[in-house]
């Protein structure tokens, strides 16, 4: 898992049609990266959030090759 802050929300009005339905939200590392990651809990700026990423995110998907390697599992409350 991996710990990261919601900085912003991520629009993409054109996209292929294996992406999952679902916002997805810009969260930044501990390092200063920016990754984007699916957000089935609707989270919002400023939260505290746990991301997995690679096979265990796009495993959450009940689809073949969803097109997402990082889903938002978790906001941290402290």
């Amino acid at each position: 898992m991996i710990r990261g802050k919601v900085v912003a929300k991520c629009w993409a009005t054109t996209h292929i049609e294996n992406l999952p339905k679902g916002p997805l939200l810009e969260v930044e590392l501990a390092s200063g990266e920016i990754i984007v990651a699916f957000d089935p809990l609707g989270c919002g700026t400023g939260e505290q959030v746990l991301i997995t990423q690679g096979s265990t995110a796009a495993a959450w998907f009940n689809q073949a090759n969803p097109c997402v390697d990082a889903v938002i599992i978790g906001s941290l409350d402290k």
